[in-house]
C-alpha cells in the first residue's frame, strides 16, 4: 500500500541517535556534531520512485530509488560504507533493508497525521526520529 510521503519535513525529536551512530562505527567527534543537528527531510515521491534528501548544516545525504528494486547504496556521507539496499512497502510503512558489514541495518518511514516517523536500525541499536510536515 503506497502512502504519500511527499513534502518538506522538519525534525522535532531524535531519540537514541548516539547509540545508533556508535553501532555504525562513527567516531566520537562526528557523533558529537551530528547529535546537535536538527535535520530536514525533502521527499519527492512519484509512484514508487523516491528522492529523499536529508539536509543539515553539516552534511546532506540524497537517496534516489525505486521501491522493490535492489541497488548499491554509497553511504560515504554517513559511515563511509557501501551496502546492497532494498526498500519495500510493508502495509503503510516504507521499509529499508541494507545488507552489508553491519547486521540488522535499515530504516522504516511511516506517517501519522502531519508527522513523519523514522526508525533507524543498526547492530541492535534503534533510533527513533519524528518530523513535522511544513509543505
Amino acid at each position: 500500500m503506497s502512502v504519500d510521503l511527499n513534502g518538506y519535513w522538519k525534525m522535532v525529536s531524535n531519540d537514541n541517535f548516539d547509540d545508533y551512530m556508535k553501532a555504525l562505527g562513527v567516531n566520537a567527534a562526528i557523533r558529537t556534531i551530528a547529535s546537535l543537528l536538527k535535520t530536514d527531510k525533502d521527499i519527492v515521491q512519484d509512484g514508487d520512485h523516491f528522492q529523499i534528501k536529508t539536509l543539515s548544516t553539516f552534511k546532506n545525504y540524497h537517496m534516489d530509488f525505486h521501491v522493490g528494486q535492489e541497488f548499491e547504496e554509497d553511504l560515504s556521507g554517513v559511515d563511509n560504507r557501501k551496502c546492497m539496499t532494498t526498500i519495500n512497502w510493508e502495509g503503510d510503512k516504507l521499509v529499508c533493508v541494507q545488507k552489508g558489514e553491519i547486521e540488522g541495518r535499515g530504516w522504516t518511514h511511516w506517517v501519522v497525521g502531519d508527522e513523519l516517523h523514522l526508525e533507524l536500525r543498526a547492530g541492535g541499536a534503534v533510533c527513533k526520529q519524528v518530523y513535522k510536515k511544513t509543505t
